[in-house]
C-alpha cells in the first residue's frame, strides 16, 4: 500500500518531485438521476451534468496551469473533460480506456433499487468482500479494476512529474484509487458525488499521497 496523507488546500503548486493529479468524477447523467447501473454502457451527460462540469472547469481554471487532461473514453467522462479543457486552455483531451468505470456485468442497465431481487447472484458478487470475485456477465473484480486504474495513473504521473494533470473518471474507479492511496486501508465516509474533485500527489508507485478527497464546494455555488 502506498504512503498517504490528507491536507485541506486544493490550490498548491506542483513540486518537482511529484505529479499533481486532479481526479474528477464525470457530471451527472440521466441514469445517475434514475439510479441505473452504468458500468461500461455509454450514457451521455444530462443538463445538470453539463452545468456541474462547467462548475469544475471554472474552479480549475483559477488554479495552477494544467499540462494535460486525460479521460475515460466513455462519453459522460469525455464530455466533462472537454468542458474543462475548453475553459482551462488545454487543446486536446487524451482518451484512456483504463480510466473507465468498473465493468458490472449482468447488472449494467438495471435499476440499483431492483438488482438485489432480480439478479441476486450478480448482486452478491458486486457486494462481495472477496477482491478476486468477478461479476457474472463479463464484470470485473476489485483486483482487476485496481490494476487497470493504477496502471493508468502511474503512466500519467511518470510522464508529467513536476506538473499538474486532470483526469476525468468514474465513481468506482476513483473509489479504488482512494483505497490504493490510503495506508490505513479502505475507510472513508460519504459518497463520491458527480463532478467531485480529488487531488493526488504521485511521487512513485510506493508513495501516492491523497491531498483532497471528493470536494464539491464548487457545486454549492451554482
Amino acid at each position: 500500500m502506498a504512503e498517504s496523507f490528507i491536507t485541506e488546500s486544493l490550490s498548491s503548486y506542483p513540486h518537482p518531485d511529484y505529479a499533481e493529479i486532479v481526479v474528477v468524477r464525470h457530471g451527472q447523467t440521466i441514469w445517475n438521476a434514475e439510479r441505473k447501473v452504468q458500468g461500461h454502457l455509454d450514457v451521455e451527460l444530462n443538463e445538470i451534468g453539463r452545468d456541474q462540469a462547467r462548475a469544475v472547469a471554472d474552479k480549475l481554471s483559477r488554479g495552477p496551469k494544467i499540462s494535460a487532461i486525460y479521460s475515460s473514453d466513455l462519453q459522460r467522462a469525455f464530455e466533462t473533460a472537454q468542458i474543462i479543457a475548453s475553459k482551462c486552455g488545454v487543446l486536446e483531451v487524451v482518451k484512456d480506456f483504463d480510466l473507465r468505470e468498473r465493468h458490472k456485468g449482468d447488472l449494467q442497465g438495471l435499476s440499483h433499487l431492483e438488482i438485489a431481487k432480480t439478479n441476486p447472484i450478480s448482486y452478491k458478487a458486486l457486494m462481495s468482500k472477496n477482491e478476486e470475485q468477478e461479476i457474472p456477465g463479463g464484470g470485473e473484480s476489485i483486483t482487476q479494476l485496481l490494476e487497470r486504474c493504477k496502471s493508468a495513473l502511474l503512466r500519467i504521473g511518470k510522464k508529467y512529474k513536476g506538473e499538474r494533470v486532470v483526469v476525468v473518471s468514474h465513481g468506482a474507479s476513483i473509489e479504488i484509487l482512494y483505497k490504493w492511496a490510503c495506508v490505513n486501508g479502505y475507510d472513508y465516509e460519504g459518497k463520491i458525488h458527480n463532478a467531485s474533485i480529488s487531488v493526488f500527489h504521485l511521487y512513485d508507485e510506493d508513495k501516492w499521497n491523497l491531498k483532497v478527497w471528493a470536494d464539491v464546494s464548487h457545486l454549492s455555488k451554482k
